[in-house]
């Protein structure tokens, strides 16, 4: 990496100081803010569990089609994370998360009005690469809001909880809002939101400054987008998304179903062999994020999805574990606890059996993910340099969403394939069977976590060490230590752009 990257790389971290040196109010409106946009993203699907009868009822919508509601959000969103992670990380995180909020509200608000099928799927497509712009720049906004790791861990814990709690809400105000008014007040509800949050960042957040930068610098900057490694990424994504969810409803032997599952293995091997070709520095997911300490472990610990009943105790059960225990630990208790709730579900066959079984497995399961998925979330930033905060969180995000997609479309391949040859859709014999994989996933997990994951981080209220930065610990190429003030005296803009 020359000099001007690296000094350029400094300019940004300074910048994003900014949001560092806020007053303590200003700084928690912030974060509240910002969370909206987690909340938003699960209440987008959750909220669609009421409304899509009427819906297709109203509208004319297939059962086989309306999946589409949901998975076709699920798609953009997982698929865009990745570029807008990068134009965070590159540009400016506010404005980024600004036009997401603000995209995702319109788009919500026409979604009320339209009364066709094709054009309300195009919507909630659409609103899919609204709301992947917001999460990945709110969370950059908050590593930089609150660089001290104690209090970044209890945000990120927030901005996790958020995600669980809009899960949870949107169930409810869903079946609210479509029971006592109409579904389009669904819609209205979340424009509502989305365009509130935009204002608010707007006058809430201070302007984050850039650096001034040159014709020549602009367009190396934008070299830095990666724009063909990011379309590979991105065509693999919906590639695999619209396979399993096809798969799921179709069956897995068809065409339409193995053809873009094997494009999307080619695809996304072509990605990483591209990323591993061309410079580091411009390369969207560098082969050395890979080797960020313990990265790989927890971007897995991200592909089993979260549950939420518990969410609030769930997230001040972490906080407190985080403080006592080193946090490889906290995340393995949590998939111990995991592993109690999923080993009860198998078992609630019956009516009699829900508060034996059915209940307090889907209880104590909930939490155990959900200890696991915060402390996964805050580990996975003290091991990453924050100015790649935006590119992490987009990898950590989309790994939740490849998670969900794929649990929910292997769970529902065994259910039907056991339910075909014992006793039919009443039977509890495939259900069973699909927890039992659960199970198992859950136990591989945590199997990997004990053998794979570098016991290195400590308790947080032991001063955990500082992520690796342009200002104290990273040299991206080498990962020895270099000190910003070096790079500052060293480093000569004239010479360098001669060169």
């Amino acid at each position: 990496m020359s000099s001007v990257e690296k000094l350029n790389i400094l300019e940004l971290t300074k910048a994003d100081g900014v949001l560092a040196s806020l007053g303590t109010a200003r700084k928690g409106a912030l974060l509240t803010v910002v969370c909206i946009a987690q909340f938003l993203d699960t209440f987008s699907n959750s909220s669609l569990f009421s409304a899509i009868p009427p819906i297709c009822q109203q509208l004319g919508i297939s059962n086989s089609d309306s999946v589409w509601l949901q998975s076709g959000y699920q798609l953009t969103f997982a698929a865009l994370l990745l570029i807008s992670g990068r134009l965070s990380d590159l540009y400016n995180p506010k404005w980024v998360f600004i036009v997401g909020g603000t995209s995702f509200g319109c788009l919500s608000l026409g979604g009320g009005f339209v009364r066709a099928e094709v054009p309300l799927l195009v919507l909630r497509a659409l609103m899919g690469i609204g709301a992947a712009l917001t999460v990945p720049s709110a969370m950059h906004m908050i590593i930089h809001l609150y660089p001290d790791p104690t209090s970044q861990s209890k945000a990120i814990g927030v901005f996790s909880t958020s995600g669980a709690l809009g899960n949870m809400f949107g169930l409810i105000i869903g079946a609210i809002l479509t029971s006592f008014a109409s579904w389009p007040w669904v819609f209205y509800f979340m424009a509502i939101l989305g365009i509130l949050e935009s204002i608010a960042v707007y006058f809430i957040c201070p302007a984050i400054p850039r650096p001034k930068s040159s014709a020549f610098e602009k367009a190396k900057r934008f070299q830095r987008l990666d724009i063909f490694g990011v379309g590979l990424f991105t065509a693999s994504l919906i590639l695999f998304i619209f396979a399993v969810t096809s798969g799921s409803s179709t069956g897995w032997g068809q065409a339409r179903v193995i053809a873009p599952l094997v494009i999307s293995a080619v695809t996304l091997a072509g990605f990483f062999v591209y990323e591993a070709y061309i410079p580091e520095y411009f390369a969207a997911v560098p082969p050395k994020t890979w080797k960020y300490e313990n990265f790989g472990i927890l971007i897995a610990t991200a592909l089993l999805p979260y549950m939420c009943l518990i969410g609030i105790p769930g997230t001040v059960a972490a906080t407190i574990m985080q403080q006592k225990l080193r946090l490889k630990w906290v995340i393995f208790i949590g998939e111990c606890i995991t592993i109690v709730g999923s080993v009860l579900l198998p078992f609630a066959d019956t009516r009699q059996h829900y508060w034996r079984f059915a209940f307090p497995g889907t209880l104590i399961g909930s939490g155990g993910v959900l200890i696991a998925f915060v402390t996964a979330n805050v580990a996975i930033f003290a091991a990453t340099p924050p100015e790649a905060a935006g590119v992490v969180a987009a990898i950590f995000n989309s790994s939740v969403q490849l998670g969900c997609a794929a649990g929910i479309a292997i769970v529902t391949s065994i259910q039907t394939s056991i339910q075909a040859t014992h006793g039919g859709p009443d039977s509890f014999v495939g259900r069973a069977d699909g927890f039992w994989f659960l199970f198992a996933a859950v136990c591989a997990l945590a199997v990997a976590l004990l053998i794979f994951m570098k016991d290195t981080i400590p308790p947080l209220s032991q001063g955990p060490r500082a992520p690796a930065t342009a200002d104290s610990e990273e040299v991206l190429e080498t990962g020895k230590i270099e000190k910003a003030s070096d790079v500052e005296v060293q480093v000569q803009r004239t010479d360098e752009m001669a060169s």
